[in-house]
Formats: C-alpha cells, sequence, structure tokens
C-alpha cells in the first residue's frame, strides 16, 4: 500500500524543518510561523502544521506566549538537566558497549579516533554515535540521540576550542580503553567524567556569552 500523500510531505516537512534548526537557519529564539515556514518549504499548512506540532513534542520548538512558536533557548538550569541525562546515559551506553560490543566494533572506535581530521565537531559525532550503536540497545540509541539533537540548540560546540578538542580526544581514548578491556565500570566512568568536562565547557562559554 503507497504512503498518502498528506503522510509524505508531513514527514518531508518534520525532516526539513529539524534540519534547519539543527544547522541554525531557524536560530534559537527566532518566531515559526506555520504560514511562512509552509511557504518557505513549499507545501500545505496541514503537514507542517503536523510537523512542528512533532518537533515541538521532542523539545526543540516552545509556545511563548504573545509570540507564538518558538525555536527553544534553553537557560542555565536546563543545561545543567541536559548534562545530567547525558552523563547517566552515556555512561550506560558505554558500560553496554564494554560488555556487547564485536570486536569489529571496537576497531571502528579505535579507527575513528586515529583519523583526526579538520572537522572535530563531526569526529566527536562519529566516534559517540559508534559507542552507541555497540551498546545494542535500540531504546538507548533514541534517547541519546535525542539529546544529542537538542545540544544543537546551544549552538558553538565546545570542541570549538582547541584545547578542549585536544582533551576529549584522550578522553574519548580512555573511554575505548576501558570498552576493549570489557571493563563495563570503568567505561562508564571514562564516559561520565568526558560528558562532566564537556559541561563545564559548557558553561565557561554561557558565562563569557
Amino acid at each position: 500500500m503507497p504512503i498518502p500523500q498528506a503522510s509524505s510531505q508531513a514527514y518531508a516537512a518534520y525532516n526539513e524543518i529539524k534540519r534547519r534548526i539543527l544547522a541554525g537557519l531557524f536560530a534559537p529564539g527566532s518566531r515559526l510561523r506555520e504560514v511562512d515556514v509552509a511557504g518557505q518549504l513549499s507545501l500545505g499548512r496541514t503537514p507542517v502544521r503536523e510537523a512542528l506540532k512533532r518537533i515541538q513534542d521532542e523539545g526543540l520548538l516552545r509556545q511563548e506566549p504573545g509570540r507564538g512558536l518558538v525555536v527553544a533557548v534553553m537557560d542555565q538550569q536546563e543545561v545543567g538537566e541536559l548534562y545530567a541525562m547525558r552523563e547517566a546515559l552515556e555512561s550506560t551506553a558505554a558500560a553496554q558497549a564494554a560488555l556487547h560490543a564485536t570486536e569489529a566494533e571496537i576497531l571502528n572506535m579505535e579507527a575513528i579516533l586515529q583519523e583526526g581530521g579538520d572537522d572535530p565537531v563531526a569526529l566527536n559525532l562519529r566516534f559517540h554515535e559508534a559507542i552507541y550503536s555497540a551498546a545494542h540497545n535500540r531504546y538507548l540509541i533514541r534517547l541519546l540521540r535525542s539529546l544529542t539533537d537538542t545540544t544543537y540548540l546551544l549552538g558553538r560546540s565546545t570542541l570549538a576550542s582547541p584545547e578542549r578538542a585536544a582533551i576529549a580526544q584522550r578522553e574519548h581514548a580512555g573511554i575505548v580503553a576501558a570498552i576493549r578491556r570489557r571493563d563495563p565500570e570503568a567505561a562508564a566512568e571514562a564516559a561520565r567524567h568526558h560528558i562532566h568536562q564537556a559541561l563545564v565547557e559548557r558553561l565557561k562559554m554561557l558565562r563569557r556569552r
């Protein structure tokens, strides 16, 4: 049975609106009017309305009195809550990877670490995705990807600092070493420390801003 056109348009609208939010094209605090977004995407208002509701349910959009739907802006308390959840889930993923990762998955993590390159943010995403996959838990993966999407609302990555990028690389190596040893407690602690240090850097950035 073919997918109804309305459903396919809503799916397309969802993907494109979310892509623009995560890319910063719809900046935090900006208002998204249904009619304007529909015009920009050359789609009807009904699929756009469905897409906006879905993204609002995910926490990337918020309803503000007098303004309507806006791209979410996170305050310091929300940042702390976000990173607390990341500590809990990233450490769980690392522990599960230490228990369940295949040899090929561990080799992949090690290969990502050795690649280097000019884009530490992209490399970081690939590394964490490799750990998520190696945890072999679809529900955990879904939650972690949702948190990663929310982190995009904060704008500039903590890895934009060359010093932080170099330290994060060493922290990544510690996580992989624990996974390689099949030590879930050490892997969890290494991941927890890594996310906590990212929070410290994020709070520094917020103070400067």
